[in-house]
């Protein structure tokens, strides 16, 4: 574990954490294992974790940010989608994520980040969780239930410290899981998210392990017979795949169906098993998709789905963020239950489980939405039924209110108020209306202006497009959505697909062109960095640093080794500078240019006049190609800089103090009861050393303030702090201060995890 240190030259040290780590002896007579290599995914995550610990290009990061992984999906054309999520003092930072994009070779190929400013924020609330909860719970007109606040910063243009609160009910008759960010100094509301996607169609009107599977029959309403994965346990029948998790389908608020045999549904539109029998057809052939189609592993990309529910009385459907329920058409004659419904609701789960999850704003609620229809289009067409033939016509077969479908993909203004071009409006547009444009951009891409056997579709520029068809189209649009955050706009669909077009097909210009061209014919203009030309294997580099931090006293030198990779092409010349240094810092590399591939070591040396404080330094790298970018963070005057402390061995800091045995801790009692945390250290001087302990919510709690011990008095000491009102499990960080008058007060950290 590497650590860093604050504390004042000779006057203050304690030790870091230790890690224990033991091993069996081996048999002197074993045989010695064939090391094997790393698998394709280890070594992309490797890279893109060494990109996002760097701050490299678009992951620029503030010196107390830093980026956690939380996925890695794998990709076409060979490449890997690791999303990360911020993190600011240890607090997630909501819509400040991140997407790396790598390959199995090593070699990062493309970042992506939201838009945050700088963060700034104290991360102690002056409100309580119990005053977050309730301003959240004054947001809905019925709670069902309430998730514990958590603190957060929120991003954005002004970033603010917040308790996220998620609230389930219903908000004017409607079902709502809504994410409420209370401003944790205010109290006031900055911001509501809700997980619940209707399809808000235009009404005029309001296991277990005896388990085995199944292949029941269905008599479905909208594609007729066919077979569904179910569920045999000792003789009984349920309407759950024993194949694909979560998958099942179930009466609103009951159980999944289940029976003494395996035939389900009457083919009627008013029987809900059979609504059932259409909704496992329609989720277990998109799955089925995902996967030939895709590479996609299940709804969440991760082997998994979820649930879903029919009976909801009301001319609707919708998904919650985790489940899909399914109501009836207006006349009340046929559930809301057709391929291209259930796919579409199924859509949102997968927008929401990609990197960047469902975001917000209507701009990106109007991407969120098109995904479903596109996703319907691509799984009817899959399926090719000969009773529910494919089209890009949104909810046709249910015919909702009477007048055919919802939508139409290939020309939405025929739906009054449903643009067919992307306009500045777009982000006022009513989420519904606003899929318009990116639903048009398919139907372009995949079929494109005057399809034989399909609707010709207009284009916004008068321009003439040949299709790739809807599999390959399909194939750019899903990549794309990968390297999705959550501040996805339609400018950054346009240069995702058009990195993913030439990723997926290297050796041709098509695929490039056309998804080009369907952009431009709906008025989506270029987005900043994007590729101009289909020239995937032109040159191309990029630049790491390593280490990514040090700490340095004024006057003293700091060494980075700056890496350079080949990405495309061949090698370049890449001429390296530096910025953002401190007052009186300067900055040399040996050698100032390299081919890419090459390394160059970076010498940042600062004066007795550089003042103390953290620096992020950016790196760059300009070739022929372009320019990249990474990051170092230099810290100046806060003592030894970083040591690793493995098993108790000693280190020095510096010349003065000396770590001489490792910090410990210990927890008891139960996530109800007060808990007790236990911190042992060894140091040099105690009189201007402070201890804290913050906990998961934000709560500082003093172990030693200063002054409470003489500095001559040298030796282990015990702090002990109770800690009161806290669970027990979450991330504790353990703050050290030097409060000497002559240093800076800067803080340093280890975090515990309880």
């Amino acid at each position: 574990m590497t650590v860093q240190r604050g504390l004042r030259t000779g006057l203050a040290a304690i030790a870091g954490l230790a890690l224990s780590l033991t091993f069996p002896a081996t048999p002197a007579n074993a045989t010695t294992a064939t090391i094997q290599p790393a698998s394709p995914d280890s070594v992309a995550a490797n890279a893109a974790d060494q990109a996002a610990a760097a701050g490299v290009d678009s992951l620029r990061k503030g010196a107390q940010e830093g980026f956690r992984r939380v996925g890695l999906t794998p990709g076409g054309g060979g490449l890997f989608y690791a999303a990360y999520e911020r993190t600011y003092r240890g607090l997630p930072v909501v819509g400040g994520d991140a997407v790396v994009v790598a390959d199995s070779a090593g070699r990062v190929r493309g970042t992506s980040a939201a838009e945050t400013a700088t963060i700034s924020v104290d991360t102690k609330a002056k409100i309580t969780a119990a005053k977050a909860t309730e301003v959240a719970r004054g947001q809905l007109s019925t709670v069902d239930s309430v998730i514990a606040p958590k603190l957060v910063v929120l991003a954005g243009n002004s970033p603010k410290l917040a308790y996220e609160v998620v609230v389930a009910g219903t908000k004017a008759s409607a079902p709502s899981n809504l994410h409420v960010f209370v401003d944790g100094v205010t109290g006031g509301i900055l911001q509501t998210r809700d997980d619940v996607k209707q399809s808000n169609f235009p009404t005029h009107a309001q296991g277990t392990s005896n388990d085995v599977s199944t292949l029941g029959t269905g008599n479905s309403y909208y594609v007729g017979n066919v077979t569904i994965d179910t569920t045999n346990s000792g003789g009984t029948y349920t309407m759950r795949d024993p194949q694909r998790s979560n998958i099942s389908c179930a009466r609103q608020n009951g159980s999944p169906y289940s029976g003494p045999d395996d035939n389900w549904g009457n083919g009627s539109g008013t029987d809900l098993e059979t609504a059932c029998v259409d909704t496992l057809f329609g989720v277990q052939t998109e799955w089925k998709m995902l996967s030939e189609w895709l590479g996609r592993n299940g709804i969440n990309g991760s082997g998994g789905g979820f649930p879903a529910y029919v009976g909801l009385n009301a001319v609707n459907a919708y998904w919650n963020g985790s489940s899909t329920t399914f109501g009836h058409s207006q006349d009340n004659q046929r559930q809301a239950t057709p391929m291209d419904v259930v796919a579409h609701e199924y859509g949102h789960a997968i927008f929401q489980t990609t990197p960047g999850g469902a975001g917000s704003g209507n701009e990106n609620g109007g991407l969120n939405e098109s995904t479903g229809d596109i996703f319907g289009a691509i799984t009817e067409h899959y399926a090719n039924n000969a009773k529910d033939t494919p089209d890009y016509d949104v909810g046709e077969g249910v015919n909702l209110v009477g007048q055919g479908p919802i939508r139409y993909m290939y020309q939405p203004s025929k739906i009054s108020g449903n643009p067919n071009c992307y306009s500045s409006s777009i982000p006022n547009t009513e989420v519904h209306a606003a899929a318009g444009p990116q639903n048009h951009w398919f139907y372009l891409l995949a079929e494109g202006t005057a399809p034989v056997g399909k609707p010709a579709s207009p284009t916004c520029n008068n321009t003439s497009i040949t299709g790739l068809g809807i599999q390959k189209a399909a194939k750019i649009f899903y990549n794309g959505l990968l390297k999705k955050t959550s501040s996805w706009n339609h400018k950054a669909a346009r240069k995702a697909t058009l990195e993913a077009a030439l990723a997926l097909y290297p050796g041709s210009c098509t695929e490039f062109n056309t998804t080009k061209a369907a952009w431009e014919a709906i008025s989506v203009t270029a987005a900043s960095g994007e590729p101009t030309s289909c020239t995937p294997q032109g040159n191309d580099f990029s630049v790491g640093v390593s280490p990514t931090s040090g700490t340095v006293q004024p006057g003293q030198s700091a060494t980075v080794t700056v890496n350079t990779a080949t990405v495309n092409g061949a090698a370049q010349s890449v001429s390296l500078s530096a910025s953002g240094l401190p007052a009186g810092a300067t900055a040399t590399f040996n050698p100032a240019s390299v081919q890419s591939g090459a390394s160059s070591t970076l010498t940042i040396a600062t004066s007795a006049s550089t003042p103390n404080g953290t620096s992020t330094i950016t790196v760059t790298g300009t070739a022929a190609s372009g320019t990249h970018t990474a990051q170092y963070t230099l810290t100046v005057g806060t003592g030894g800089g970083e040591r690793t402390y493995t098993n108790g061995t000693d280190y020095a800091l510096n010349d003065y103090a000396t770590v001489n045995s490792p910090i410990t801790s210990t927890a008891t009692g139960t996530a109800t009861s007060p808990v007790k945390v236990t911190v042992t250290g060894t140091h040099t001087c105690s009189e201007d050393l402070r201890i804290s302990l913050k906990a998961p919510d934000g709560s500082t709690y003093s172990v030693k303030a200063t002054g409470s011990l003489p500095c001559t008095d040298l030796g282990t000491r015990n702090y002990s702090v109770p800690v009161t009102n806290e669970a027990a499990s979450g991330t504790w960080t353990l703050v050290l201060y030097d409060a000497y008058a002559q240093d800076t007060g800067t803080l340093d950290s280890w975090t515990i995890t309880l």
